[in-house]
């Protein structure tokens, strides 16, 4: 069973559902983007055919970042912070999702795309796709949670390294550092994902909803204080000339010029 929504396709098939970003031709997440995947898992977590979900991106990318041009559009930084609560929220539900989620990462997930694939519960990943937080190239800062998971998987030195120089890592090094689970070529990343897909369904539901439930109670105690400070933080960028500058310079394609104001 197919159903198609304005930014996604969902299909349903031997208990699995694949959400399909489809946004082109990056597949930003934009606010109703973020909405409407909100009422996608909503609508799979009352569905009993479905046992697993695989999430990946139509086109050349899993999902390139946030929608900068909306950006434009937000008139303060308390706005700002209210868009970063509203994913984040999003986010930390997926994350808490009573049924595995599998990310198919392939071409890039970067700023709000690799957050996404972080608070998935396992992670694939094309050898040479680009993972990465490059908000401080536009003198902003990740927003949603992106702060706080990366550390979790890549530890503290190297996601100060990832996020301050805005570098992105290849699939292949993501495997390595524990970001993601295995790295595949574009072509087989996936079928190997229904391939494990496939071998959870085999799995009782009740167990595993039981098991990821445990998982989080892995996290660190100060992770929530940690996302709440985040979204704070995310508005006061926001505010700042060089947040400002930053927004301006991407999406007139030029460096910015920042002020450190």
């Amino acid at each position: 069973m197919l159903s198609k929504y304005q930014f996604f396709l969902v299909k349903e098939e031997d208990r699995i559902a694949t959400i399909t970003i489809n946004r082109p031709p990056a597949n930003a997440l934009s606010s109703p983007l973020l909405q409407e995947l909100s009422a996608i898992f909503d609508n799979l977590e009352n569905d009993d055919k479905v046992k697993v979900v695989v999430l990946h991106g139509h086109g050349r990318f899993f999902a390139a970042g946030a929608d900068i041009k909306e950006f434009t559009t937000v008139e303060n930084g308390a706005e700002f912070e209210k868009l970063a609560e509203y994913g984040q929220v999003l986010f930390n539900r997926i994350e808490q999702f009573s049924k595995p989620v599998i990310a198919a990462v392939h071409g890039a997930a970067l700023g709000g795309g690799l957050e996404l694939a972080m608070a998935c519960h396992i992670r694939l990943v094309s050898e040479n796709c680009k993972l990465g937080l490059p908000e401080l190239q536009l003198g902003l800062i990740p927003g949603f949670a992106g702060s706080q998971r990366l550390p979790r998987y890549v530890g503290v030195a190297k996601a100060a390294e990832m996020l301050l120089t805005s570098e992105p890592i290849t699939g292949s090094e993501a495997v390595k550092l524990g970001l993601a689970n295995h790295a595949y070529s574009e072509e087989e990343l996936l079928e190997k994902a229904y391939e494990l897909a496939q071998k959870l369904t085999k799995k009782s539901a009740v167990s595993m909803k039981l098991a990821l439930q445990l998982l989080t109670y892995a996290n660190d105690y100060k992770f929530q204080d940690g996302v709440k400070k985040e979204a704070v933080l995310f508005g006061e960028a926001f505010e700042s000339h060089d947040g400002q500058e930053g927004i301006n310079a991407f999406l007139e394609k030029r460096p910015a010029q920042f002020k450190d104001q």
